[in-house]
């Protein structure tokens, strides 16, 4: 394998993230109405590529109900807020205008309540009766028991995150979670995360998931790469998972879509990462900023290795429009981070591509300096705006 060296003996891969690539127009053009921006898991098709991180301060029922309906889809945090508090409002708000001094404390204590089952069968009930497709996660050391809850009360696909998963966990205490048998046992849609490298991806996809979540660290709130070190650039990684899907479908004629988690924080990003193989992005902060979040412009990364923590930090972000200003626009920032399918659809019609997967083998340049270059004046009236 290539690579440079980085001391004696020892070589090391360049891996890219978004800031350091771009992608080429293409030699024709096509008109961004006419573009399928669609992709599907299992027999379920969505519109939009784009789903909402299971995140507390990102998606409650009416959050996920209103994505749903607008053709994206919000995955619900089932060891949340949401499933410990028959009343979660109160709980985030409790959260919310906590002072810095205080909150850590407050999350600690509003997540030692205890998760109650029955309100996760009543979580998923409230979405189905919008008729939207139902989607609810949890850590793999739950993945059992709640699956077959949330299967049971009428979820559409169950979703199985932790920073980091593969199909081999050795520990002198726990139990891993045997994805084989996982899902054989549910007669919905598994979709799993997260992970970074092409084996690990390819030992996930024959398990029989039906996607695939991949990117460690990334996100916004997400602290796993300063705190420990870990992660490879989204670029790379989306790359190298999308290559271990394609291997696999020729070999098994299944197709594992691949979700790129995190990491992006306008149209741009989420066009580099669709170039880069993905045929979905999961995406939060932008979200956590929607008038329908229900954290009102708070929200918080993945979880810590204590089961009792919230997942981050609480992270203040303000609300700038809804979730529809988001998605579909008309924009009301100039910073990328609404109107996100007009700007995958105009993406694609530059580059000369009418699905994702044709998007997928769009030219792309290492260019480290594509957002500074030229850009004097933007970047002067951004001094001037923080005097």
């Amino acid at each position: 394998m290539g690579g440079f060296y980085i001391g004696r003996e020892r070589r090391a891969r360049k891996a890219y993230g978004f800031d350091e690539v771009a992608l080429v127009p293409g030699q024709k053009a096509l008109d961004p109405n006419d573009i399928d921006i669609s992709w599907k898991i299992g027999d379920l098709t969505f519109s939009t590529p784009i789903l909402a991180s299971a995140m507390d301060g990102v998606v409650d029922t009416n959050f996920a109900i209103q994505m749903g309906k607008l053709g994206g889809l919000a995955v619900l945090n089932l060891e949340g807020v949401q499933t410990r508090y028959d009343e979660p409002v109160k709980a985030i708000e409790e959260i919310v205008y906590s002072s810095p001094e205080e909150s850590v404390e407050t999350i600690q204590r509003i997540y030692r309540v205890p998760i109650k089952e029955e309100l996760i069968e009543e979580r998923i009930k409230e979405m189905k009766k919008a008729e939207i497709p139902v989607a609810v996660s949890c850590i793999p050391q739950r993945a059992a028991r709640f699956g077959s809850i949330a299967e049971e009360a009428g979820a559409d696909i169950f979703v199985v995150q932790a920073t980091v998963v593969t199909t081999e966990y050795i520990s002198s205490k726990d139990k891993k979670l045997d994805f084989n048998k996982f899902c054989r046992q549910l007669s919905i849609p598994v979709m799993v995360g997260n992970c970074v490298t092409y084996e690990t991806a390819y030992d996930l996809m024959q398990t029989g998931i039906a996607a695939l979540l991949v990117g460690v660290g990334p996100g916004a709130a997400c602290t796993t790469r300063e705190v420990l070190g870990v992660g490879v650039p989204q670029v790379t990684t989306t790359i190298d998972t999308a290559a271990a899907r394609d291997d696999y479908f020729k070999k098994s004629g299944r197709y594992i879509p691949v979700i790129t988690d995190g990491g992006m924080k306008s149209g741009g990003d989420i066009c580099k990462a669709l170039a880069s193989g993905a045929d979905a992005v999961m995406i939060g902060s932008a979200f956590a900023r929607a008038n329908e979040a229900p954290g009102k412009g708070y929200h918080w990364g993945m979880a810590t290795s204590d089961e009792n923590l919230p997942r981050g930090v609480k992270v203040a972000v303000g609300t700038t429009g809804t979730l529809k200003d988001i998605l579909y626009g008309p924009a009301r920032l100039d910073d990328g981070s609404q109107n996100l399918a007009w700007a995958i659809r105009t993406c694609m019609g530059y580059c000369g591509v009418s699905n994702i997967k044709e998007m997928h083998e769009v030219e792309m340049v290492i260019a480290p300096a594509i957002k500074s270059e030229g850009k004097f004046f933007q970047e002067v009236q951004r001094l001037k705006g923080k005097r």
